[in-house]
């Protein structure tokens, strides 16, 4: 028998062994062989509402749907309810052609039994669908210092930071195994040591940054290690606002996509360091300048990959992550707005507002605010529009996006902020397009 070399307690020793059967037993040798990879010194009980990365019944991960038919057929639940990443495809808010509806449902043909899978493992509930499960309408908010076995990576680096809980980006199916067990293995962000900075990032930025633009080039600077952030409580303030929430939601997705950052510190702001301060930076750390001219040679190193440069885009997606209501009732009104200054009553192609379903459906309960919507070319969805990308007839349609997260993992083109909103009501792009 292979030596055990992290410590578990009696408990988890029987369960090892067998004793409450041979799927849990399974499930503890991957969770104890995980946390070896990784020196982890024993297990911690996890808390609370878990989150899992995998929302998608493609057709191309039978091993991982064999695997929760073993957990499900072995009677196993999950220690507390979960959420999981959005839906893959919402057609009643993405209109689709009909030949791309035929690919979508061979590309996420398990969709349906798979959904069946979740609940019968323990989800949440139908709206539970969402990249976004800390927001309050949701209520999947874990509290400071809360042990986690998350994976979707803006949902991690969103807990860490943001809310000062405490998860390793881990894997699709590790979340399950953890959840099933309420255990994971300490290592990383779950200790004090992998949580202390090795970076220190000045902003020294004239305005406020785009926050997509910001975390890109933080995330493309530090990797996988952990920044610590200073000057840019001069542009956020020191309060935990909707709008300052929104503001570390962007910037930490597109650290975790564009990089690989799991955790960040920002002076003034974030909860740990409000705690701990300059003694979260680790001896020795490395100091990387953000000013205007590093955002601007971030931005032009984006590569365009449309085959036709000068095309009008066929769809615009917004939310990803999935807005909050305020970013929400925010581009509602934008986009209100600007129709209005330009004398045009809709947009030049159809734009997607992506959110979670809890906050979705408040506003689909409203007629005159759908009916708006429809008049402006605009739909709320609760889709992952990165989900939507990996249909490759999709995929080769070109679509335009603000978010940093979506450019990276697909051919969507990134877009500034007042450029898309140009974009959306005119049909082409102002300077910052042509700056790429």
């Amino acid at each position: 028998m292979t030596e055990i070399k992290l410590k578990l307690t009696p408990d988890e020793q029987a369960i090892l062994d067998g004793k409450q059967g041979e799927i849990l037993a399974k499930a503890m040798r991957s969770i104890v062989t995980y946390g070896q990879a990784f020196n982890a010194d024993r297990l911690v009980d996890i808390v609370g509402d878990q989150h899992f990365v995998t929302s998608f019944g493609a057709n191309t991960i039978k091993p991982y749907f064999a695997m929760m038919d073993e957990l499900i057929d072995a009677g196993l639940k999950t220690k507390e309810p979960f959420t999981v990443d959005p839906r893959p495809i919402e057609y009643s808010s993405v209109n689709v052609n009909p030949i791309q509806k035929l690919v979508f449902g061979l590309v996420f043909g398990k969709q349906a039994d798979y959904e069946k899978q979740l609940k019968a493992l323990g989800l949440k509930n139908e709206n539970a669908f969402t990249c976004t499960c800390y927001f309050p309408e949701v209520g999947n908010t874990p509290k400071y210092g809360s042990m986690l076995a998350w994976s979707e990576s803006s949902a991690v680096v969103y807990a860490n930071s943001v809310l000062g809980a405490r998860t390793n980006r881990n894997s699709a199916g590790i979340d399950v195994l953890c959840a099933i067990l309420g255990k994971a293995p300490r290592f990383g962000f779950l200790t004090d040591e992998g949580r202390q900075a090795t970076w220190k990032i000045e902003v020294k930025t004239s305005k406020i940054p785009n926050a997509q633009l910001l975390g890109s080039a933080i995330g493309l600077k530090v990797m996988e290690e952990v920044p610590y952030i200073t000057g840019l409580d001069k542009f956020l303030g020191k309060e935990m606002t909707p709008t300052v929430e929104a503001f570390l939601k962007d910037m930490g997705a597109a650290t975790a996509s564009n990089g690989a950052v799991g955790l960040y510190h920002v002076e003034n702001v974030t909860p740990e360091v409000r705690n701990l301060g300059e003694k979260l930076l680790a001896p020795g750390y490395q100091t990387f300048v953000v000013d205007d001219a590093e955002l601007e040679r971030v931005y032009k190193s984006y590569p365009v990959l449309w085959k036709n440069l000068d095309a009008e885009p066929k769809r615009i997606f917004i939310g990803c992550p999935h807005l909050n209501r305020y970013q929400l009732d925010g581009w509602i009104e934008r986009i209100s707005a600007a129709l209005k200054v330009h004398g045009v009553t809709r947009t030049a192609m159809p734009v997607s507002l992506s959110t979670p379903p809890d906050i979705a459906d408040l506003y689909r309960k409203d007629p005159e605010v759908i009916a708006k919507l429809k008049a402006m070319n605009v739909s709320i969805s609760t889709i992952c529009p990165l989900m939507y990308m990996n249909n490759p007839l999709a995929a080769m349609d070109p679509i335009a996006t603000n978010s940093n997260k979506l450019r990276t993992y697909s051919k969507a083109r990134f877009f500034q902020d007042d450029d898309i909103l140009e974009l959306m009501v005119t049909g082409t792009a102002g300077k910052g397009e042509k700056a790429q």
